[in-house]
């Protein structure tokens, strides 16, 4: 069994001692050591794969204790933080709040929260989807178009200015990454034009 320490902020800006301090001072009334320390600056925003939390997860075996401040470090939204306490739930390990005081493991009471969490996560996601629906609903009423304007701005546009030179840079066998970097777009917007261009 491993007891783990975990501390994160969102930026440079933010200090990781006042957690620590709030965990040492923890888990010395609770009379247990921490095994290892996992600290990391980053936003909740990055990809959890991308966080040093994605590979602890990985890496979480039976009976291990994950400690934090508050739920909140682990991710940025219920949806995430239901995801990360499934997670550590299904391998028969424990998360451990100080703030919310969550003693979230394998008994008949974490089941009971994880399924008020996961139902929660449920109404928020159906709430999500109800005002994205509702946003682009009043939108289109308003007669505007969806997705990228489409304008003298846009990287589209740019080649269809250049359409010719394109088809003679082609027809010299210029390479499309080459010409990718002539008009200054994604190698993969010119692939989708030169696929409009054959199709017309």
């Amino acid at each position: 069994m491993t007891t783990i320490g975990y501390i994160r902020v969102s930026s440079n800006k933010q200090t990781l001692e006042h957690q620590r301090f709030e965990i040492e001072n923890f888990v010395k009334r609770e009379d247990i050591k921490i095994d290892e320390w996992i600290e990391e600056k980053i936003s909740s925003r990055k990809a959890l794969e991308k966080r040093k939390l994605g590979e602890l997860l990985n890496n979480l075996q039976e009976n291990d204790i994950l400690i934090c401040c508050e739920i909140s470090r682990l991710g940025r939204s219920l949806l995430e933080v239901m995801k990360i306490l499934e997670t550590c739930l299904n391998k028969n390990c424990q998360v451990w709040t100080i703030k919310e005081n969550y003693r979230l493991g394998n008994d008949i009471q974490s089941k009971v929260l994880a399924f008020a969490f996961g139902l929660a996560a449920e109404i928020e996601r159906n709430l999500i989807s109800q005002r994205t629906k509702s946003s682009l609903a009043n939108i289109k009423a308003t007669g505007k178009k969806l997705g990228r304007p489409f304008n003298a701005e846009t990287k589209k546009l740019k080649l269809a200015k250049n359409q010719i030179r394109i088809q003679r840079l082609l027809a010299k066998g210029v390479s499309k990454s080459q010409i990718a970097r002539i008009f200054g777009v994604q190698r993969a917007t010119l692939r989708k034009y030169i696929l409009r261009l054959s199709s017309q």
